[in-house]
This record gives structure tokens, sequence and C-alpha cells, in this order.
């Protein structure tokens, strides 16, 4: 039956790959089989109707919540020119420095990060981050990369993410704030070197001509007019919610609530605030409504995979070829980091989180163990991978292919899953 299971796993990768079905109707019609063929009942207790659809969907309730407040706190940095003026800045800083310019581009990325993900991350810090390195000289590769490795860095403080782990893992907020906490340096040391290294190996290209603007020729309420540059007390926005999440561990949605009221108060005179408040929060629905399917399809199949037909049917399988000893551990996942690429079968937002079930279900591995597995493979999945939304549109901006930012980013984000799972080996092994 285990083998069964996982040759319905194995087509299920195979229709997403292919694109013949979109990821959250894969997932869906995959835990649906997988329910019948582990021998739940149409009805009642462990059956597909009630626990794997009726259960399952709203099972991550709490991370679509916080990845719409998280969508329209994203709206609001863009509507209101928060992110653009903290690009500005950078580059107005930064001069005719590329590698000052990249780096605090990855900066501003990093921030952004921490709010939101996925392609509306990549526009926020990309639409003036990515021509404004290209014309100071960073080739278009590695302007695109830039961005992406900076959303990454910021990553493990995101705090919908945050929310995602917790509900799908079964674990605490401060448990996965606390291997989030470690894993950031990694991210981030990965992402500084990506700068540096990238921008001195490849050298200068001037491809792009980009004007920006020049200090001193209009004076300051002007062009602040002119540019849509927000308030100095304003930029402090994406750093609002992760202080108080991270420093105050205040719960995850009323940290992204002050994020939403600061932002707005900070920005928006009181009889605009209401338009602009409905405006945003609309704006932010429609951001947020592919992801939010898609966590109601791994809901489902995390459900699906919990089944006690399904955890006997895998537990021996899966038991045999999970390595125990830590030094194997560390071998095997990092080989296997491929295997998230492409939405491929150790993508946590798609098959990798039934994987992720089965591996807690059966007792593999320790919650603990199981995400920091999957918190590194994400760090992978969302810079290399050329199917996911914001490498589509980071390289396409920038003019480049989805595979060049491939090539290009992955021996750094792999270094990056490396550490995350030696870190897990040595605390949760």
């Amino acid at each position: 039956m285990g083998i069964v299971i996982l040759v319905i796993m194995a087509a299920g990768v195979a229709a997403m790959l292919s694109r013949k079905l979109p990821t959250a109707f894969a997932l869906v019609i995959l835990a649906v089989i997988i329910a019948f063929v582990s021998g739940a009942p149409l009805t009642g207790k462990n059956s597909v109707l009630d626990t794997v659809l009726q259960a399952g969907a709203p099972a991550l309730a709490a991370t679509m919540i916080a990845i719409i407040l998280g969508s329209w706190l994203g709206k609001l940095l863009d509507e209101t020119g928060i992110a653009g003026t903290l690009v500005r800045k950078i580059v107005e800083f930064g001069g005719d420095r590329p590698t000052v310019v990249g780096l605090g581009v990855l900066a501003v990325s990093t921030l952004v990060g921490t709010v939101t993900g996925s392609a509306p991350a990549a526009m926020l810090a990309g639409i003036i981050g990515i021509p404004a390195m290209i014309a100071v000289g960073i080739p278009k590769v590695t302007a695109a990369g830039t961005i992406l490795m900076g959303i990454a860095a910021g990553m493990p403080f995101e705090l919908p993410v945050w929310q995602f782990f917790s509900s799908a893992l079964h674990l605490s907020v401060p448990e996965v704030r606390g291997f989030m906490v470690k894993l950031f340096p990694l991210a981030l040391a990965a992402a500084v070197l990506f700068v540096l290294i990238e921008t001195h190996r490849r050298g200068v290209e001037h491809a792009w001509a980009f004007k920006t603007p020049v200090a001193g020729k209009q004076r300051p309420a002007s062009r602040r007019q002119q540019l849509g540059d927000a308030p100095w007390f304003a930029l402090l926005t994406p750093i609002v919610p992760l202080a108080l999440a991270l420093g105050a561990q205040l719960a995850i949605i009323p940290s992204l609530l002050a994020g939403v009221l600061y932002a707005l108060v900070t920005t928006t005179r009181p009889r605009d605030m209401n338009r602009r408040l409905l405006r945003t929060l609309y704006s932010g629905f429609e951001v947020a409504a592919a992801p939010v399917a898609l966590f109601v399809a791994i809901g489902i199949l995390l459900a699906a995979v919990q089944l006690p037909g399904a955890v006997d049917a895998l537990q021996p399988l899966v038991k045999a070829v999970s390595p125990q000893n830590p030094v194997l551990f560390v071998v095997v996942f990092a080989v296997l980091v491929p295997l998230c690429l492409y939405r491929g079968p150790l993508n946590v937002y798609g098959l990798g989180a039934g994987i992720a079930g089965v591996l807690i279900a059966a007792g593999i591995y320790p919650a603990a163990a199981v995400l920091g597995l999957t918190t590194s493979y994400n760090q992978v999945f969302g810079v290399a991978d050329p199917t996911s939304t914001q490498t589509v549109w980071a390289a396409q901006y920038a003019g480049v292919g989805p595979q060049q930012v491939m090539a290009r980013t992955l021996p750094y984000v792999w270094c990056v899953a490396l550490g995350g799972f030696c870190v897990t080996a040595a605390l949760y092994l």
C-alpha cells in the first residue's frame, strides 16, 4: 500500500511539473486519492469528506490570515511610497559605486522580505532597484539575483512564514522563531557574499540607462511631491511588526496589524485613511488569493497523509530511507536539494508539505528537525526555483532568463541549506 501511495505522489509531482494541473488543484486531487487508497471511509471519523476536506481546508487558517495581512501591508508600502523611498535613498547614497548600491538594494530587499514574499516583494524592491543596479554597471543576472537573495535573507523573519510552519508542523511560534533566528545569519551571509563576489567577479556592464534624482536641484517639498517620498519616520514600517513579534514577542497577527496601522498613520491624512485602508485591503486580497488557495490545498494534503491508514502504510518505507545518523542526515538531504526546485517533491509549498507531515506523523524525526529541513529547503526554493513567481518576475524585469538566475544563485542558497541541515542535526538529532 505504501508503494502505491508513493507512486500516486510521483504522479502528482509529474502533473505539477508538466503543468497539466495547477499546484493547488493537483494537491487536492492527490489528497483525496491518497485518502481513498489508505482505506479512509467517505464520511465519519478519519474520512475523506469530514477529515480530509472539511477539517483539512481551514487547518492553516491562521496562516491565510497572516498572508492577507502581509499582502495588505505590502500594498501599503507600495501605495504610500515607503518601499520606493527606501530604494531611492539607497541609490542616492551609493552614487556610482556598484557594490554600495548592490548592498543597499539588498538591505531594502531584506526589509521587504520580512513583510511579504513572492512576486509582490520582488516588485516592491525591484521596480526601482533593478534598473538602478544595472545603471551603475551591475550585470543583469546579478541585479535580479540581488533582489531574490535579499528577499530570502528576510524570509526567516517573515511573520506569515512563521505562522505557516507553526500550523503545518504543529509547533509553537516560539519554537519556529528560535530556529529562524539561527537560520537568518546563514541567509544574510550568503546574500552579502553573493553581492560582493558577483559584482567583482563579473565586472561592470553598462546596459540600461536609468535616471536617478539629483539632490539639491529642487526644494525638499517639491522633490518629495514629485517622487512620492514617504516621511523618514514612515520608513520604519517594515521594522515595526518584526520588532513587536521578535522583540516584544507579540502574536503574529497583532504585529502585522500594528504595521498596517503604523504605515497608515505616518503617511496618510485622516480624511483619506478610510479610502486608503479599503483600497489597499482589497488589493491585498487580490495578491493573497493565489497563496491562500495553495494553503487550503496544503491543509487538505496534510490531513490526508496524516490519516492512520496512510501513516501505517508509509512509515516502514519512509523510515527505511530516512538517515538517523547526524552526518548522514546532513549529507543525504544536502544532495537532495535540487528536488525542491521546479515544484519538486521537496518543495514545502507543494508535495514537500505532505512529506513533512508523514515524517512527523510516522515519528521518523521530531517536528523541530522537520522544521529545520523544510525551512532550509525553502531558502533554496525562494531564490533559485525558475518556476517561483518572484524568480520569474525578477529575471524577466532584468531582461534575463529564470534559468540564468538559478545557475548564478543556486551555489549560494545551497550553502544556506547545508548550514541549516548542520544546525538541525546538531540541535535535534
